[in-house]
């Protein structure tokens, strides 16, 4: 009688971890799916989307589908999302990130907005790398413009390492996340690779990409393109 109590208890347990691991499999499936979504919905209106000097000059791609703002006096924000970076080899597997900060002011109830972040030169890049990262401090982070045949500001070109957008009930625009902090969500990036895998190493592209990431990563490597006007 013990022996078989043995065998359904060990039974159970293996139940148990399979169950978590396929709900932490679907979790990552879920949130790739939701950030290839968000670059497709936005990209699919040309004139109310990221400009095409604007794709062609990213080094590095952020989207955090739903980021959370709410509370009353004092207001969180936080959200989950992915990343990837351009590398000699095309666009690099994505690490699970997390989006965290603090508001003032008066506010009640909460939203859900859809988020992107563009790092546009090589201090972005190796800000990206160091796994956390504080924007307005750390990185320069501006509001990005917007269309098809939208005249970035010198600004931009001169001072933000990252240009942020976000689409709140069908709109999109260039939006200040100063003070928010960008970090990997380890247990994500490790759960999506089975290990501990340093940050770096997969956003320079010396990990290849997990076949339920292939397509989120080729969505962006279709719409940040190097055109031949900017060659």
């Amino acid at each position: 009688m013990k022996k078989i109590i043995g065998v359904l208890c060990g039974v159970a347990m293996c139940v148990g971890v399979v169950s978590a691991r396929a709900q932490d499999e679907s979790k990552l499936n879920e949130r790739l799916a939701s950030a290839t979504s968000v670059i497709d919905e936005v990209m699919s209106v040309p004139d109310k989307a990221i400009p095409q000097s604007i794709l062609a000059g990213a080094h590095c791609v952020v989207v955090v589908p739903s980021f959370k703002k709410g509370a009353f006096g004092v207001g969180g924000q936080y959200g989950q999302g992915v990343a990837t970076c351009r590398t000699p080899r095309g666009w690099s597997a994505p690490v699970f990130v997390q989006l965290a900060g603090v508001s003032f002011g008066f506010q009640i109830g909460g939203q859900g907005t859809d988020l992107i972040l563009v790092a546009m030169n090589h201090n972005g890049l190796e800000d990206m790398l160091k796994n956390k990262v504080k924007l307005g401090g750390d990185a320069a982070a501006s509001a990005g413009p917007v269309g098809r045949n939208a005249q970035a500001g010198t600004d931009w070109k001169l001072n933000a390492e990252f240009l942020t957008y976000s689409r709140s009930k069908g709109l999109f625009a260039g939006i200040d996340l100063t003070g928010d902090v960008l970090s990997q969500n380890g247990d994500f990036t490790r759960q999506e690779y089975g290990h501990d895998v340093p940050f770096g190493e997969v956003l320079h592209g010396d990990v290849p990409t997990p076949e339920n990431a292939r397509h989120f990563v080729h969505t962006v490597a279709r719409y940040f393109v190097v055109s031949k006007d900017n060659q």
